[in-house]
């Protein structure tokens, strides 16, 4: 298949494209390289794809209408997957026009090439926060969603909406993926696990919200890369049985769906710590702070749709998972990050 990435730099953007070009895809990834984190790391991540066969990459941002209506005119693309987007609860706060950009009129123009381009599957990135203000555990894509409490998850929720109307107008196939904090090597500096590394590394303390009673479903990103593939693989469909007197939140009469990829093992942020601290083998020094505005204290995925449909439950535990983050971590930096 000829498949589009955006935010092919990122996190999840370099790891996704890195397995589809092993199993022969040709990927067309571009990311517009801003500097919301080290852009040197987005770098190094895109000199890894750089070096495969299949690969092409453009610097590009999604915002700009022109650009993205050429790109799609330009290829034949068999599926989208859209990864870009502005990442961050916290930083939505202080810069909500940035996710208003991106997330918004960005997808917009996601939407409205492959509509135009008769691409067979537009899959995006969703997130666990759209569950918000729900306190009904674990999360489960057939919750209403209706009560976001930062803009970060409003703009993912929009997403949600957005797509359906193209499935709906167009019988264009989307399908959304909530994910449930992704962790791992190569991963994002403005999470926790890097921020705690990092810290622990040079003895300074570390910011712990809400002092320290948060859970996360922490997911490793080998998961999330394996989850994201076989929704690729899979075009949404129209559910038969779907009754708008009863309307179920996670699927439609239109082809248009939406998952939760998520490891359905909440761990203890402590816990979390603990592991790192003996990857490490040293102790964090710790600063234990309030809730932070729009954070949640707890995320727990429910996973059975992903399980039942796609036959695929995500495994990795934080005691695998952390360690090999470390290793990545240790070989990047060298120790000498400060």
């Amino acid at each position: 298949m000829k498949i589009m990435i955006t935010g092919a730099a990122g996190f999840i953007g370099s790891a996704l494209s890195l397995r589809l070009l092993e199993r022969g895809d040709e990927v067309v990834g571009i990311d517009n390289l801003n500097d919301y984190y080290d852009v040197n790391l987005k770098k190094a991540r895109l000199a890894q794809l750089q070096q495969r066969d299949g690969f092409e990459f453009g610097r590009l941002d999604i915002v700009d209408r022109g650009v993205m209506q050429r790109l799609f005119e330009e290829h034949a693309f068999d599926a989208v997957m859209n990864l870009a987007a502005q990442a961050g609860v916290r930083y939505s706060i202080e810069n909500p026009a940035a996710y208003i950009d991106a997330n918004l009129v960005g997808f917009g123009n996601i939407l409205e090439g492959c509509r135009h381009s008769g691409v067979k599957h537009c899959v995006y990135a969703s997130s666990s926060s759209v569950y918000g203000a729900n306190t009904k555990l674990p999360f489960s894509e057939h919750d209403n969603v209706d009560h976001p409490v930062s803009l970060y998850a409003a703009s993912k929720k929009a997403n949600e909406l957005m797509a359906h109307c193209y499935a709906h107008l167009y019988q264009l196939p989307c399908t959304g993926l909530r994910f449930f904090t992704v962790y791992g090597p190569w991963g994002r500096p403005d999470m926790a696990l890097f921020k705690f590394t990092k810290g622990i590394i040079e003895g300074a303390p570390i910011p712990v919200f809400n002092e320290g009673n948060m859970v996360r479903d922490f997911t490793y990103i080998d998961d999330i890369v394996e989850g994201v593939i076989r929704v690729i693989d899979t075009p949404a469909r129209g559910s038969p049985g779907w009754d708008g007197q009863s309307p179920d939140s996670a699927t439609s009469y239109a082809p248009w769906r939406v998952y939760n990829i998520g490891n359905n093992n909440p761990i203890q942020l402590m816990r979390y710590i603990e592991v790192l601290e003996e990857s490490l083998g040293k102790k964090a020094v710790l600063d234990l702070l309030p809730m932070q505005d729009g954070d949640v204290p707890v995320t727990a995925a429910d996973t059975t749709d992903l399980a039942n449909e796609l036959g695929y439950k995500p495994t990795t535990s934080v005691e695998v998972g952390i360690p090999q983050f470390v290793r990545w971590y240790k070989e990047y930096y060298g120790f000498t990050q400060h």
